[in-house]
């Protein structure tokens, strides 16, 4: 696996690919905590498997029933060397993890290391093939026709617009409206043609010069971009880690976690959907208020007010989140 890594990164840094090179260092980094994990279990695992606790406190937090836990007690303690016996001079008191748990968890850890290279994979390849149809769109946006269509001088009615009869209509005006209907619009088509090719011209119109705007290339940014997001997006920070912890802990009987705990990245990831699509809108309807008339095409102007508590990178923490715990 090592050497595999090592082509990897060779070919990146041929290919001039430093962010992504950085995210295979961190896949790299999150794969050796993983392995140092499971090295700590294995040397600590005779300490661990005679550490005792009371019964009582034992008895808490269990995934099965009481009736379920005795059955599996009772198979346990006909397994030889069960490190209940070890604990069976102390009076009132078991073994706090058993070495059959701690097999469980050598495997756990194994099978979170391997989804987490497949997720990462997976994530990229997604995001590389989605930008596949952006990549017409930029091309067109070089043909005269295209041009002509878009002819900096015209002059036109906000409304009239590809970009205002999408975003600018009664709907609009009523703040539940807009996010009802942006829940349902990320299913049909996230990114349309029209709202790439407006933030593509907003994107041009305040960062380049009048004169580069045909030579200027927003597809090669945008996977620039890709690639410096993913290396958010496959981190494993330490919140992530103790989130991940205490849902483990809820997955207890008693709480039912197996009902509505797999809803919860859904619940997130169809959230954060539909924000991004009303951050769209609201970019629409700034132009409205500018003016009923625009020269040329609409110009957006995205600003970091558009996002929750005015932190564009929430969105992709809470992208993180949500990969991680499908993994999990």
């Amino acid at each position: 696996m090592d050497h595999i890594f090592h082509l990897i990164a060779k070919c990146l840094r041929k290919k001039r690919k430093k962010a992504l090179y950085e995210s295979l260092a961190k896949i790299k980094s999150e794969l050796m905590l993983m392995g140092f994990i499971s090295l700590l279990l294995t040397v600590l695992q005779g300490p661990i498997s005679r550490i005792c606790v009371p019964e009582k406190l034992a008895a808490t937090w269990h995934p099965c029933n009481h009736q379920q836990e005795s059955e599996d007690h009772h198979v346990f303690l006909l397994a030889p060397g069960s490190s209940t016996h070890q604990c069976a001079a102390h009076q009132g008191k078991v073994a706090l993890v058993s070495a059959q748990s701690i097999h469980q968890l050598h495997i756990f850890i194994f099978v979170l290391a391997l989804f987490h290279v497949l997720y990462c994979i997976f994530t990229l390849a997604l995001g590389t093939a989605k930008m596949r149809r952006w990549k017409q769109w930029e091309e067109e946006t070089k043909t005269p026709e295209y041009q002509f269509s878009h002819d900096p001088e015209k002059f036109r009615l906000t409304r009239q617009t590809s970009f205002g009869r999408r975003h600018l209509s009664v709907w609009t005006a009523n703040p539940i409206l807009i996010w009802i209907v942006c829940f349902f619009r990320q299913f049909v088509c996230s990114v349309p043609k029209v709202d790439y090719l407006t933030l593509r011209h907003g994107f041009v119109m305040a960062h380049l010069a009048p004169q580069s705007h045909q030579k200027f290339d927003f597809m090669q940014y945008i996977e620039r971009t890709l690639e410096e997001d993913f290396k958010v997006v496959v981190e494993i920070s330490p919140p992530i880690w103790f989130i991940t912890v205490l849902f483990l802990l809820f997955h207890t009987h008693g709480w039912y976690s197996y009902l509505w705990m797999p809803f919860v990245p859904l619940i997130i990831i169809v959230i954060v959907g539909s924000k991004l699509q009303v951050i769209i809108t609201k970019m629409g309807l700034r132009i409205g208020e500018r003016g009923d008339i625009v020269k040329g095409t609409p110009v957006v102007q995205p600003g970091d007010d558009l996002f929750w508590f005015k932190k564009p990178q929430l969105m992709l923490y809470l992208i993180n989140f949500v990969l991680f715990q499908v993994r999990e």
